[in-house]
């Protein structure tokens, strides 16, 4: 144990004043008329979407007990979507409290509508429950502040063409619209349209999901954000339309299965399949039958689900060395929907040595990862451009890393398309939550006793309180959340492996969670507890190793519990290590710097992170099959990322500096 590098990093009251406002490259040329106005899904997209992106109206209000909401008389001021009201790009600064709401307006010439056409409203992310009205009729709410979300407002639009209900709100386009197309053309403008959107965030005081965000910021936790926070977009669709797609690639049968979920009565469904150089390889269609039994009902049309097989020859392997995809075009009547998808296998199982390995394609793999917080200096948790994705994982990959673990976070989805198409693995966490942690029972216990991680039963109600995840309404929250972020992500071939629970932040039968993310998705390997306060259950071992010298620790395999108890081992995880720190003048937000062992030079802090990461890949030998590095950047206090907060400099580089 290193007692002097452990007390250096206790968290210390201190006042850190003002964060220094750094803009990002992408930040200082941001065009606020054409914010983020790239296809949010670019795994589901269409010809033709507006993106509505740019200026809203806002407002901050005191929260009352009244039943029925009403918008604000008068609005506070304009703010820049889809960034948070914290964030220096969005143009307010302020940070919302849990006693209040945030009302948020725009008005904006919708699009025309033809006879059966429906209009969809699309959120990627509102923080964290919130009710939505649109042309003065509600069209529905949301809670859940990470995953993206649909209104169809189809109705409320129809109202306005006959006079019932046309927006009083400011502006149009001009005043804030920013119109995108994945392809040519748009829908014709018809009338006016308002959307009211109300949001409440209460961070940790109310038990909901949070990840890293705190009101009292400082250390590990970082400023709470609230409100929009992803892009807002329109879609206008047939009546009978193609709901959503699910992609199931066999590697090992030369097969890809999708099913297709449609809206409408009948029809044929079409798949065609073309190889990276456009070749045409595949094709498949089956029918929708009149008096099909519907999976679900919607406005306008009933949902119906069927299988689509296309039997592939040659099928190239996907991997971090050759990223090859497969392009996917699926239509049903006029609906035109593209995708994309890609073959490859990851398991855990054992070497020829008997050791319990990672294995990509058949072939056993050291996974080396960053731990990627996803905050900028300017937007927060929202990327001030789809560039900024890019740069992050290109950076990785030149540093030598072939996966990234988004930490206690769900990412833009074209971050995830960024990963697919470069070639970098994620392990994706689920996003932490409930009660207060317990500092003793989450951190320092387990720092300083390494005996306490294994005979620590999260079944308990007062390990579950200690922990924060006793709760029930947090409980089923946390089961709602983690099933639908396996939803929304299992079409990406980048994923590779789900984290339930990290540090025992709002931890709770982990066993039982493992054993459904597994029915869920039998797939890909899951990291049940990453850190500490191990159950016995998912496909590895995973420490997190700041202050100890780095090993690989013998695992239990008569304890195994769970799906993993029939194999009989788990690989070796080092989850966490490193958080060497280097502030850089001019780029850190604080004039403070949080983090595990402070260098001033850089050429020596250049070689403690080489001697760090090569000290962890010399355990492959003794059975390390994962190791992450923290961190992928600096967020705000803490400096210890391989680039700056505002990505102005790569501190791996020798002479790089803005």
């Amino acid at each position: 144990m290193d007692i002097k590098r452990m007390l250096a990093s206790a968290p210390k009251d201190r006042d850190l004043g003002e964060p220094r406002p750094l803009l990002t490259p992408w930040g200082e040329k941001l065009d606020p008329y054409r914010c983020r106005s790239e296809h949010p899904r670019p795994q589901f997209a269409r010809d033709q979407f507006i993106s509505l992106n740019g200026f809203w109206r806002y407002a901050i209000v005191a929260a009352t007990s009244d039943a029925v909401l009403q918008p604000p008389e008068a609005f506070d001021g304009r703010i820049l979507v889809p960034f948070s009201p914290e964030a220096l790009l969005s143009g307010v600064r302020r940070q919302l409290l849990p006693g209040e709401l945030l009302w948020y307006e725009k008005t904006f010439e919708a699009p025309r509508l033809r006879e059966g056409e429906r209009c969809l409203l699309h959120f990627e992310a509102v923080d964290y429950a919130c009710a939505c009205w649109v042309n003065g009729r509600r069209v529905g709410t949301h809670e859940g502040g990470y995953l993206p979300f649909t209104f169809d407002i189809t109705e409320a639009l129809a109202a306005a063409v006959e006079g019932e209900g046309e927006g009083t709100g400011e502006g149009g386009l001009a005043d804030g619209g920013s119109d995108g197309a994945h392809g040519d053309g748009a829908p014709s403008e018809g009338p006016a349209c308002q959307i009211a959107l109300c949001v409440r965030d209460a961070t940790e005081q109310a038990g909901q999901l949070r990840g890293k965000q705190r009101l009292e910021r400082g250390g590990i936790w970082y400023t709470a954000q609230s409100g929009i926070w992803q892009p807002v977009w329109l879609e206008v669709v047939p009546e009978r339309h193609v709901r959503a797609l699910g992609l199931h690639p066999d590697a090992a049968a030369s097969r890809l299965g999708v099913d297709v979920e449609v809206a409408g009565e009948v029809g044929l469904v079409r798949l065609y399949v073309t190889d990276d150089a456009g070749r045409a390889v595949g094709a498949a269609e089956a029918r929708v039958e009149e008096g099909s039994t519907p999976v679900a009902e919607r406005p306008g049309a009933p949902l119906r689900r069927l299988r689509l097989e296309v039997p592939l020859e040659g099928v190239r392997l996907w991997s971090p060395d050759d990223p090859v995809l497969y392009h996917l075009t699926v239509r049903f009547g006029t609906d035109v929907v593209y995708s994309y998808t890609a073959f490859r296998t990851v398991e855990v199982r054992a070497d020829d040595g008997g050791r319990a390995r990672v294995f990509l394609n058949g072939e056993p793999l050291l996974v080396c990862g960053v731990l990627d917080q996803g905050y900028w200096s300017d937007g927060l948790m929202t990327a001030p451009d789809d560039e900024a994705f890019v740069h992050d994982i290109q950076a990785m990959k030149d540093a030598g890393f072939n996966m990234l673990r988004k930490h206690l976070k769900v990412e833009a989805d074209r971050w995830y398309y960024h990963c697919d198409r470069l070639g970098m693995l994620v392990w994706q966490d689920m996003v932490s939550g409930g009660g207060a942690y317990d500092s003793w029972e989450t951190s320092f216990k387990p720092t300083l006793w390494r005996g306490s991680w294994g005979r620590y039963d999260d079944r308990a109600p007062e390990h579950q309180a200690k922990l924060g995840g006793a709760e029930a309404p947090y409980q089923k929250r946390w089961l709602v959340a983690c099933r639908r972020t396996v939803d929304h992500l299992r079409n990406h071939p980048c994923v590779a492996c789900w984290c339930l629970f990290n540090e025992g932040w709002g931890q709770f039968d982990a066993v039982s969670a493992a054993e459904k993310v597994h029915r869920l998705d039998p797939t890909r390997p899951i990291d049940a507890t990453s850190g500490w306060y191990d159950q016995h259950a998912g496909d590895f071992q995973s420490v997190h190793n700041y202050f100890r010298k780095l090993k690989v620790y013998r695992d239990r395999p008569l304890r195994l519990a769970g799906y993993v108890r029939e194999r009989g081992s788990r690989a070796f995880a080092l989850s966490e290590f490193g958080g060497t720190v280097l502030a850089v003048p001019d780029h850190s937000a604080y004039r403070e710097s949080y983090g595990y062992g402070t260098f001033d030079s850089a050429e020596e802090w250049r070689c403690e992170v080489a001697r760090q990461l090569d000290e962890a890949a010399a355990l492959e030998a003794r059975g390390l099959s994962v190791l992450v590095y923290t961190q992928l950047s600096d967020v705000e206090e803490e400096t210890n990322g391989l680039l700056t907060y505002d990505r102005k400099v790569n501190k791996l580089k020798e002479g790089d500096d803005a």
